[in-house]
């Protein structure tokens, strides 16, 4: 039996993680080791582990850094909290904030002066939540669920906005915003782009690949929301679905009666890692030749975020 591997289109990095990790390189080269990175620059291992090798020094505490050192922003961005203690501590600092979290940042403070209270639509302990919610203390209320828009209570129902985190999908958002609006008809809205281009295309792509396969691969990352949100995507669809950090957590048994299996990747999970899943999938098939790889038509997300000034030309 030949054993069909689909491959999702589009998948891995997006240019807010590719912006991220080339930011964290060019410093390196232009600047030298240590370079200093405020929290993990992406949730990938395998990412993180080669950064480290390179030089890199991932911490929380911008305190944890010597004075006069360099230090990264993550891209899932931080609160003012956070660079005002890095100032303070004598920090010389690169932000490599994804874009689009910066935009939703600048909203939370616009929103916090003229509608007065937000809801934030996210995940608590994310660490993109977190510094959003950092840019309108004591304004921000979170919303992971239905129940939690069901039962939420402001001070004036008037004056409110709501935000997302942007890790999130349309898909992800819909209904917690269909039962914000039941409650407060008077809610401003968050734009469509606040949503993250990358996590609605690759969740449309693994939801394309779920239709035609038995067994769905997500390489990523625990720790990942976009991640575990592609699980999701395709658990929906009624396909059996597994994260896997590595081709190494495939398990044989998973394959019993598989005639496709479809394989994405998360925003922060690079190209290699699916490689070595396919590699894997053909070893497991005890015949390389018994595995044919399909690809769903390629997207060309068109999206490409500039670099800090201090780095252009650095390469």
């Amino acid at each position: 039996m030949v054993m069909r591997v689909l491959l999702a289109s589009p998948r891995g990095f997006c240019a807010g993680v590719d912006r991220a990790i080339e930011i964290v390189e060019l410093a390196l080269r232009r600047f030298g080791a240590p370079v200093y990175v405020r929290h993990e620059i992406v949730h990938n291992q395998h990412v993180v582990a080669g950064l480290r090798e390179k030089g890199a020094v991932f911490i929380e505490d911008p305190t944890d850094a010597p004075p006069g050192s360099l230090l990264i922003f993550s891209a899932h961005g931080v609160s003012p909290a956070v660079r005002e203690a890095a100032e303070r501590h004598g920090l010389r600092c690169i932000d490599a904030t994804c874009p689009l979290v910066t935009k939703v940042h600048l909203e939370a403070r616009r929103f916090s002066r003229e509608a007065g209270e937000i809801v934030l639509i996210g995940h608590a302990g994310h660490v993109e939540v977190e510094g959003t919610m950092g840019h309108a203390p004591g304004r921000i209320r979170l919303v992971e669920s239905i129940e939690d828009a069901e039962r939420l209570e402001v001070r004036d129902p008037s004056r409110l906005a709501v935000l997302t985190q942007t890790t999130l999908s349309q898909d992800d958002t819909r209904e917690i915003i269909d039962a914000l609006r039941r409650r407060f008809p008077a809610i401003r809205l968050p734009r469509r782009d606040d949503i993250c281009y990358a996590t609605q295309n690759r969740q449309n792509a693994v939801k394309a690949i779920a239709r035609e396969a038995d067994l769905v691969l997500v390489v990523g990352s625990p720790e990942s929301s976009n991640s575990n949100r592609l699980v999701e995507a395709a658990d929906r669809e009624g396909v059996a679905s597994y994260l896997v950090e590595t081709a190494d957590d495939i398990r044989p048994e998973w394959l019993d009666g598989v005639e496709c299996v479809g394989v994405t990747a998360a925003a922060s999970a690079p190209e290699i890692l699916v490689e070595e899943v396919v590699e894997r999938l053909r070893s497991l098939s005890g015949d390389a030749d018994s595995v044919a790889i399909d690809t769903l038509p390629t997207v060309d997300e068109g999206v490409v975020f500039q670099l800090p000034s201090v780095l252009r030309g650095a390469g």
